[in-house]
């Protein structure tokens, strides 16, 4: 599980396609990188990858052949910045939500516009997760926890402060590029629960 609170940014190193699937190499950049793990997972761009190789400034994770069709991470340039967390302790504080690190869909930046110190992103939503997203609730885009300020006409808003942009990838995101999506765990669950009739 992870946070959607970023620890650092770094960059696709390299993509090595292997019949079919890819195994990344990421440099680390600003994430803190000691007591790193060889199977530990750490969440790229909100994807969850297994670390199956790391040395001092860089680890190596496999992408499925899914996870490179479901995400941006199969187009992905090499040498785009990316948002990176580690996966989440027992003891950890709960900054952001709770986030699984399995993308949901992929949307596309439709604009952004200053609002005051902050900027205001519109993202598209795929018409399938529409109905997860609402109002004050929370979202995953690209790893990042944020706030949706407003829901509608096929797509979705949020306010990024300035201390967002600067400590996180979107400091190099364009309109026009696509993200990951994953949304609130809590929407997911309540419509299953409500599809199971409310019963235990």
């Amino acid at each position: 599980m992870f946070t959607g609170i970023i620890e650092g940014v770094g960059a696709l190193a390299s993509r090595e396609l292997r019949e079919g699937d890819a195994r990344l190499r990421i440099a680390t950049g600003t994430l803190p990188f000691t007591e790193v793990a060889l199977g530990e997972s750490i969440a790229v761009n909100g994807v969850c990858l297994t670390v199956v190789a790391f040395d001092a400034a860089h680890f190596e994770a496999d992408a499925s052949t899914e996870t490179l069709a479901l995400t941006t991470l199969g187009a992905l340039p090499v040498g785009r910045a990316v948002n990176l967390e580690r996966a989440m302790r027992p003891n950890d504080r709960l900054g952001g939500h709770l986030v699984s690190g399995h993308v949901d869909g992929v949307g596309v930046v439709q604009s952004v516009h200053h609002a005051a110190r902050a900027q205001r992103w519109r993202f598209s939503l795929p018409a399938a997760l529409a109905k997860y997203v609402a109002k004050k609730g929370s979202i995953c885009v690209d790893g990042v926890s944020l706030t949706v300020n407003e829901v509608g006409g096929e797509g979705f808003e949020v306010a990024l402060v300035p201390h967002t942009v600067a400590h996180t990838a979107f400091a190099q995101v364009a309109v026009g590029d696509a993200v990951n999506l994953e949304i609130d765990l809590v929407a997911r669950y309540v419509e299953r629960l409500l599809a199971a009739g409310g019963t235990a």
